[in-house]
């Protein structure tokens, strides 16, 4: 009985679940409750504060309705008259302490904040048929809980959330009251192991009405979640059940658990409020954005102007060091469309299989126009459609967390886009074929210009009536003929397949851009807009986590 050790939560347990609380209300911050996270920040301190007070003492406070008796039960565990007694209500305004045992509880009794404090010589007050002892019991006698001053009923509050051990004190006329079950024992049913319920003056009543109240108000307390609590009862006017009541104290006093037992119920008790605000899992989430995103951004960056623009300037530069010889230079006078746009600033050199991230910086903006209004529009659909993904199944405060991180409001946003859009390289190595084609248009014009400069000689000198030059012929044509003729169908022809190499080359080109775009508004996307949404899950994720140590279920 007296001499038991009851299990309970080894100080480093109750450390740990302290530590998880408090590691859980940063990490959930404003995605949960304010008020509950106030008050579980408040559990988390009194754990620290109490943990810390030297001794083995176990507080127990006697806690009950107007005229209950509880001042009674006090004074007769005590042995003396320590607190006031009477019929005006509210008798009792402020806690009285009752200290059993030679060590002194000051220094407990003043975080408590109970000024009146007694001590009880227990080797007197104990009958020899107890087994154990009382030393080290902090018996606390607190004011009226439903009293008509409200000051009387915020310091029995206020203690009560201080104590290690709460004995609830009712009498056959208020035991079913819906406040005491409501708002005190209900409220509570986690702390059953460090809880006891006394129905009091049961003198008042036959052997018969006793059991049948005791009956009911079990009942009661196991609809208010407290199941298998053991209802005692006592009456002070013929001292029965008082025994039993000292030895459950006893009990209570002999493993010096009772407020490690009341810490963690604490501790659990609030990380389950807290825990009603976090979901049991998180949604799935890719860890890159998703192609209708990616297709809006690029949209929205002028990504499609940009492949325009590298499909012409590709064809531009192509036809002009492939096309017709006597033609191309007027290639060389039509504007740049890449200088149009400012995107001519990367090197053409660069070659096709460098990461474009390792392109050099370059400062300034593109003169790529700015989205249009119906651009950021569809951003901002996309942008929703990963927020309803990432919000399925989360409650209301963690929904709004990410849409919040993933509104694309930002003008910073679109400034980062252009950036992308600006350093990634446009443009790769001249192929091999512009250089050997090149050649041959330099070839097929001089021989279209040898063989025309020869028969203007020619018919100079017919003219002059010169003496007549013997002039080559390949078969029956003049070789002169023959080279100008062969210079010029050839020459056209080439330029015609140049110009067919070309829009495939233009194609290609701009396939191998649209890919690099691509990736890097995704890279950009993800960073700006998936990044920020998986970071909320991760808060969420370790917020319930924590929950769950703390919880110690």
């Amino acid at each position: 009985m007296g001499r038991r050790r009851a299990t309970a939560p080894a100080d480093d347990v109750v450390r740990t679940q302290a530590e998880a609380l408090s590691q859980a209300c940063d990490a959930g911050g404003e995605q949960l409750d304010a008020a509950t996270v106030a008050a579980a920040r408040q559990v988390v301190a009194k754990v620290g504060e109490r943990s810390a007070l030297a001794g083995d003492h176990t507080v127990v406070a006697l806690a009950g309705a107007t005229g209950s008796g509880k001042s009674s039960l006090f004074n007769a565990l005590a042995g003396a008259p320590l607190s006031e007694i009477g019929a005006r209500r509210p008798t009792t305004s402020s806690p009285t302490a009752a200290v059993w045992g030679p060590a002194g509880a000051g220094e407990l009794l003043d975080w408590l904040g109970v000024p009146q404090r007694h001590t009880v010589a227990s080797s007197t007050q104990e009958p020899a048929s107890e087994v154990g002892t009382l030393d080290g019991l902090v018996l606390l006698d607190l004011p009226d809980f439903d009293s008509r001053e409200a000051a009387h009923r915020a310091e029995a509050e206020r203690v009560l959330a201080l104590c290690d051990v709460f004995v609830w004190v009712t009498d056959p006329q208020k035991y079913a009251d819906a406040l005491f079950h409501d708002d005190y024992v209900r409220r509570l049913a986690g702390h059953a192991e460090v809880m006891f319920v006394v129905l009091n003056q049961v003198d008042r009543l036959s052997p018969e009405a006793v059991e049948a109240c005791r009956a009911d108000l079990t009942r009661i307390l196991a609809d208010d979640g407290v199941a298998g609590v053991h209802v005692l009862t006592t009456s002070v006017r013929s001292g029965a059940g008082m025994p039993e009541l000292r030895q459950r104290l006893a009990n209570a006093v002999a493993g010096h658990v009772a407020a490690r037992h009341r810490l963690s119920a604490d501790l659990t008790a609030s990380a389950g409020r807290l825990r009603r605000g976090v979901a049991d899992a998180e949604p799935a989430l890719g860890e890159r954005a998703d192609g209708r995103l990616v297709d809006a951004l690029s949209r929205a960056s002028g990504v499609p102007v940009v492949l325009a623009a590298v499909d012409e300037d590709y064809r531009r530069e192509a036809l002009g060091r492939t096309g017709w010889i006597f033609t191309r230079w007027g290639r060389r006078l039509r504007p740049d469309p890449l200088r149009r746009l400012r995107l001519d600033r990367v090197p053409s050199q660069v070659l096709e299989d460098v990461d474009p991230l390792d392109v050099r910086e370059v400062v300034g903006r593109s003169s790529i126009p700015a989205p249009s209004a119906s651009a950021r529009s569809a951003v901002k659909l996309a942008a929703l459609g990963l927020t309803e993904r990432a919000s399925e199944g989360l409650p209301v405060l963690w929904s709004e967390a990410v849409s919040d991180a993933a509104a694309p409001t930002d003008d910073r946003l679109y400034e980062r886009l252009d950036r992308v859009v600006v350093t990634t390289p446009l443009r790769s190595r001249p192929p091999v074929w512009w250089r050997a084609m090149g050649w041959l248009q330099w070839v097929f014009g001089l021989a279209s210009v040898v063989g025309l400069v020869w028969l203007v000689a020619l018919g100079v000198v017919g003219w002059l009536q010169l003496p007549q030059i013997d002039t080559p012929k390949v078969g029956a044509v003049p070789l002169p003929t023959l080279l100008l003729v062969a210079g010029l169908v050839f020459g056209l022809l080439s330029a015609w397949l140049a110009r067919a190499a070309a829009r495939v080359g233009a194609r290609r080109r701009t396939a191998l851009v649209r890919g690099r775009l691509h990736d890097a508004v995704a890279v950009v996307a993800t960073e700006q807009l998936v990044d920020p949404v998986q970071d909320v899950l991760g808060r969420h994720r370790r917020t319930r986590e924590l929950l769950e140590d703390a919880r110690l279920t």
